[in-house]
């Protein structure tokens, strides 16, 4: 085999192999529906709501510390 006809045979069989490997990307929704936690959101409030009623004993009650 001379070096013209091993050259063809290795570029064909590089192509044959790259076109082999063609990447596939699929997008699908999920089966379980997506659930966020809220309880973030409820446990600052009521922080906010207890520290506002310190606030307030203590500017009431002068002498308590």
């Amino acid at each position: 085999m001379n070096k013209q006809t091993a050259l063809s045979v290795l570029l064909l069989s590089t192509a044959a192999s790259i076109a082999g490997c063609s990447p596939t990307v699929k997008v699908e929704a999920p089966d379980k529906p997506i659930v966020i936690n809220m309880n973030i959101k409820i446990d600052h409030e009521i922080r906010v709501k207890v520290d506002r009623e310190l606030d307030t004993l203590l500017d009431t009650k002068k002498g308590l510390f």
